[in-house]
């Protein structure tokens, strides 16, 4: 099948910017679709210009499901296949549907600015994410590069990171890339004091504070919990065990505090998770954690498992935290798909009595962990005992 649907980056500088193939599609197009601010960077063609309506999403789906127009132009920022809007039209229609011709990105372009190794640097998007997600890439000695919403994405950026510690990372703001209008801004986070400026800008983070490692295992004290928490040493197993992988979706039944559903995202931006937790309170609270950490749009909370359930995606893997009964395991066993995997661990005789039951029907591992911390004793220091924890892991047939 013929390309149908033609998607032509274009960057701040315009038609000047665009090589010939580009400006040949355009200037044959019937129709030509972008944004307002993408068509007013074109000359005078044949075309008719159709800007998108608001939602753009819903604009864009009535397009590529209308099939009575011939070929359909469609403009982009700069690469379409880069955080594009080319990216979901090949889903929406097939590659062989799409034709692409990309110009340059605005992380390459700010890279050529800033002398800085695009291979190296870490790149987010907060157009169609909160800036709190890019708490999740920040991390001492980390060049970031933020592609901003808005005019606004600057200086909430600066106030992340004043609040996680980074308050003397150096930003730059690099505004309308490329274009006759370009303006680059520098400053220090904590001293950030610019006005809003232009809309179309990149933000480049020089990240100067803690280290944060994406290795399972975080403080306990970094998360806000009532006590139902499982504890750094037996998380970092847990999640370890869990093997986390790409585009996995993780089910943590009884999230408590939500430590492992959050680290199992840490460990791969490309997962997801679901939280069931049938307390209000702890439910909130692990909103509020998630948030901090940069995973909370990756991340859903339904209320009591297995009432809960129903109409749920299926997981890739489980993991069981709070609430462990027959009946809870019976019926997570039951949902868990063909080579998903689950993780559980006791405290109790009773639940490490039931694991050990399901090990001999079911087979895979099962680990007693013993923890002990060294603490005060008197003028002296002694080893303070956990209490000893049974792990059960297991892949379904």
């Amino acid at each position: 099948m013929s390309a149908r649907f033609v998607v032509i980056g274009v960057g701040a500088d315009g038609w000047d910017g665009l090589g010939r193939r580009a400006r040949d599609e355009l200037t044959g197009a019937d129709v030509v679709y972008g944004s307002a601010r993408q068509l007013a960077l074109l000359p005078e063609l044949t075309a008719e210009r159709r800007p998108w309506a608001s939602p753009m999403s819903a604009h864009l789906a009535r397009v590529l499901d209308d099939d009575r127009s011939g070929i359909v132009h469609i403009l982009a920022s700069g690469d379409p296949m880069f955080h594009g809007v080319g990216t979901s039209i090949v889903r929406a229609v097939g590659a062989d549907r799409v034709h692409v011709i990309p110009t340059v990105s605005s992380a390459t372009l700010a890279c050529a600015r800033l002398g800085w190794d695009l291979a190296d640097v870490a790149i987010v998007t907060t157009v169609t994410r909160d800036v709190d997600s890019v708490g999740d890439a920040i991390t001492d000695g980390r060049d970031l590069l933020v592609l901003s919403r808005d005019q606004d994405t600057p200086e909430q950026l600066a106030e992340l990171l004043i609040a996680n510690g980074f308050g003397w990372s150096a930003m730059t703001v690099l505004e309308q890339l490329g274009g006759p209008d370009e303006r680059i801004i520098r400053g220090v986070a904590r001293t950030w004091a610019e006005p809003a400026g232009d809309p179309l800008n990149v933000v480049a983070i020089s990240c100067v504070g803690p280290r944060r490692s994406r290795t399972p295992g975080r403080d306990d004290h970094e998360y806000d919990h009532d006590g139902q928490i499982t504890k750094q040493p037996v998380r970092a197993l847990t999640v370890s065990a869990l093997a986390p992988s790409r585009r996995q979706l993780l089910w943590d039944i009884g999230s408590g505090s939500g430590s492992v559903a959050i680290e199992w995202l840490r460990a791969e931006a490309t997962g997801r998770a679901i939280a069931f937790e049938q307390d209000a309170t702890r439910s909130a609270q692990l909103l509020v954690n998630a948030t901090r950490h940069g995973v909370h749009e990756r991340l859903t909370v339904r209320g009591t498992a297995p009432e809960a359930f129903a109409d749920t995606p299926d997981p890739d893997s489980i993991f069981i935290g709070g609430g462990l009964g027959e009946q809870l395991l019976t019926e997570a066993w039951a949902a868990l798909p063909s080579g998903g995997r689950l993780v559980t661990n006791a405290v109790t005789l009773e639940n490490q009595t039931l694991l050990a039951q399901w090990y001999g029907r079911q087979g895979g591992s099962l680990r007693r962990l013993s923890v002990e911390t060294a603490a005060p004793l008197g003028t002296m220091t002694t080893w303070r005992p956990s209490l000893p924890i049974v792990q059960w892991a297991v892949d379904k047939p």
